[in-house]
């Protein structure tokens, strides 16, 4: 008998202790009656320019779009590496 009670009685208090805690004060679990500022936050600030001011080079006019793939950034990779 006590092997079945005392398992029973455990998860009586956590469901007691969980019902207790996850209530409102008043009783009414859908309440909103908080006091909230509801104020807009303020905008965002400029990005910082991290380039140095240097711009990017614009796109030759008959290039076209290479698809990203591996063997593409692999080439484009050794492209932009110094010679030696």
């Amino acid at each position: 008998m006590m092997k079945r009670f005392l398992p029973a009685l455990l998860a009586s208090a956590a469901l007691t202790l969980t019902l207790a805690a996850c209530s409102s004060p008043d009783g009414n679990p859908t309440s909103t009656e908080d006091d909230v500022a509801t104020a807009p936050l303020p905008p965002l600030p400029a990005a910082v320019d991290t380039t140095g001011g240097k711009k990017a080079p614009a796109p030759a006019a008959n290039s076209v779009m290479r698809e990203l793939s591996a063997p593409n950034a692999t080439e484009d990779i050794k492209k932009m590496q110094p010679q030696m």
